[in-house]
């Protein structure tokens, strides 16, 4: 199990004031700039709850001889997890644009926040300049550098726009019901979550200096194939059924008419009657029919089934794990999987 992430949360910390001085002296000369990113920055980014930033720490820490973990490099991997945590957070927004949601971690997403709208966007952009502008000005020279860069722009940006392209073409609204299946959304979990699990894994690796290909493609395997489809279902799950307060956020899947676990699942059980319910229901944004596909989901036994499913992934996924020869890449993949078995938090 991942015990340390405390320690890890004050490790990013600490590297960040640095960061925010440098943004800022970067943009010293252009009028009115620098008070508006230490708004955005402030807003989208400090206020995560920085798994996927610290998900880059631990694995370095996990998966490096400890002669290896001097005070440089523990700050320039923290620096490094700051750069996830603003990418995870600039595609953040424009998703939340794409949706149409209303809260993020509590509060109005950004561009609902001051009237700002769709100068969101922009801000969002803004936030990917500032990720190359860190990597190059702490990475260039080094032997990762351009696996970094190359990391961030295809898997974390191409392949989670994909992932995106693919949520939002296939939803109810454009499609039908008999294009909801199991194959199809397992295709959707993973480009849009690819970057969440398997990138941050992938910079510290890069970072660490790793050769072994045989090492990057177990990580992708279980990563890709396995834990982030996980992560995927359990976020549909508290999306439906998760606890605002908890939650900080909310999810349209219902009223967008996106391909969920759910939904497929349902549409495996439903009776031609009950099909008919979620033919009138799903994808339409109306307080009660939302009300009838949930308490439809409820009937079928779905949340049951959640739980049972998480269960069943779990031991697979700790089954494959056990298999890996090398013992750091076994102990950081398992301290990974415990640290999402079970969690009732979406972590954006």
């Amino acid at each position: 199990m991942w015990e340390t992430t405390e320690e890890e949360i004050r490790e990013m910390m600490a590297v960040w004031p640095e960061i925010v001085r440098e943004i800022m002296e970067h943009v010293k000369n252009i009028p009115n700039i620098g008070k508006w990113l230490e708004k955005v920055l402030q807003y989208n980014v400090t206020g995560t709850t920085k798994l996927h930033g610290l998900i880059v720490i631990y694995a370095y820490k996990s998966i490096t001889p400890n002669e290896q973990q001097t005070e440089d490099n523990i700050r320039l991997a923290s620096i490094l997890a700051w750069c996830m945590e603003m990418a995870i957070s600039y595609l953040i927004i424009i998703d939340d644009i794409l949706d149409q949601s209303l809260f993020r971690r509590g509060q109005p997403c950004w561009y609902r926040h001051d009237d700002i709208g769709l100068m969101a966007i922009n801000d969002a952009l803004l936030l990917e300049s500032i990720v190359y502008f860190l990597i190059r000005k702490h990475f260039k020279g080094k032997e990762c550098y351009d696996n970094l860069v190359e990391t961030f722009q295809q898997d974390i940006v191409f392949k989670t726009l994909i992932g995106q392209f693919l949520d939002m073409s296939l939803t109810y609204k454009k499609s039908n019901l008999d294009q909801f299946t199991m194959n199809r959304y397992n295709s959707i979990a993973k480009w849009k979550e690819y970057g969440s699990l398997f990138v941050p894994t992938v910079l510290a690796m890069h970072f660490a200096g790793i050769k072994d290909s045989e090492m990057f493609k177990q990580s992708e395997t279980i990563l890709s194939e396995l834990i982030v489809p996980l992560y995927q279902i359990q976020d549909d799950y508290l999306g439906c059924f998760g606890d605002f307060e908890v939650l900080g956020k909310d999810s349209t899947d219902i009223e967008e008419g996106k391909c969920t676990w759910l939904i497929v699942k349902a549409l495996e059980r439903v009776t031609p009657e009950q099909r008919k319910i979620l033919e009138e229901c799903y994808g339409v944004s109306d307080p009660e029919k939302v009300k009838r596909v949930k308490q439809l989901y409820i009937d079928l036994d779905l949340q049951n089934a959640f739980f049972k499913y998480e269960e069943e992934m779990y031991n697979i996924i700790k089954a494959q794990i056990q298999q890996i020869s090398c013992e750091n890449q076994q102990r950081f993949l398992m301290g990974l999987l415990g640290k999402l078995h079970g969690r009732q938090v979406c972590d954006f």
